[in-house]
């Protein structure tokens, strides 16, 4: 039986992170290597990655490139398993948010937003399945958001995309989880990052979303790292297809 003290124990795993450039997806590639994992931080911004793997403290590896790109997966695939061999966790912190009206949705935009943020999650987690599989152990964690379930004005494209990946995740749960994978989602509520910035320059719809949570605040970073541990190690064997609502209790009111 796996002892207490090592149920939330990520020490030796082999971890992939979207999005590690900057802001949740940063945030989580930076916790999981001071918690001993040997972690992957995936982006298209090579500058800011190398900066966020010399400053971290732990095993880590920079892989610049774009997960929306398909035809360039494989070699993505293989770049992200080279510096220590095939994912155990991959966390798709990835994403686009054009703040588009419905009535000004581009093609474009919404093309970009349903690659970035929906497929991409999908067709990378197919790729690295089946080494999980081969282990019987693996640990998928997507990112959802309160427009999984919430409209928020200039949403459309974003809110369909977050609500295909909650539904994405209880599938994912669906097809793999028999074969030792884990498939849930993170659903942050308002935090700080380049997504949200917009939201945060304006001070006051900044503090009534923080009124609108149940703990009285918005989010914080380190908000995440509980979480996203439990999600990541043997803590949560038995969790599968579930979304987590990361909010400080703003759906719950």
């Amino acid at each position: 039986m796996t002892q207490t003290t090592d149920l939330f124990s990520v020490e030796g795993r082999v971890a992939c992170v979207t999005g590690a450039s900057s802001g949740l997806g940063q945030r989580a590639a930076t916790v999981l290597a001071q918690a001993g994992a040997k972690v992957i931080g995936v982006a298209r911004r090579a500058d800011a990655l190398e900066r966020w793997c010399s400053d971290t403290q732990g095993d880590c590896a920079a892989v610049s490139g774009d997960v929306a790109d398909r035809d360039g997966l494989d070699d993505l695939v293989a770049q992200i398993s080279a510096p220590f061999g095939a994912p155990d966790i991959v966390i798709h912190a990835a994403g686009l948010n054009t703040r588009q009206p419905a009535d000004d949705v581009t093609a474009e935009g919404w093309d970009a937003t349903v690659a970035i943020n929906l497929t991409a999650p999908f067709f990378l987690s197919q790729k690295l399945a089946p080494a999980m599989q081969d282990k019987n152990w693996g640990r998928i964690v997507n990112f959802a958001s309160l427009q999984s379930f919430r409209a928020f004005p200039g949403g459309i494209a974003y809110g369909a995309t977050k609500g295909g990946v909650a539904q994405m995740t209880r599938a994912m749960a669906e097809a793999w989880s028999k074969s030792g994978i884990t498939a849930n989602a993170i659903a942050p509520g308002f935090f700080h990052t380049e997504l949200t910035a917009a939201v945060f320059e304006d001070a006051d719809r900044a503090a009534r979303n923080a009124a609108q949570t149940c703990i009285g605040r918005n989010g914080e970073d380190t908000d995440l790292d509980g979480p996203l541990l439990f999600l990541c190690s043997d803590a949560s064997r038995y969790v599968t297809g579930q979304i987590m609502m990361l909010d400080g209790g703003f759906t719950a009111k």
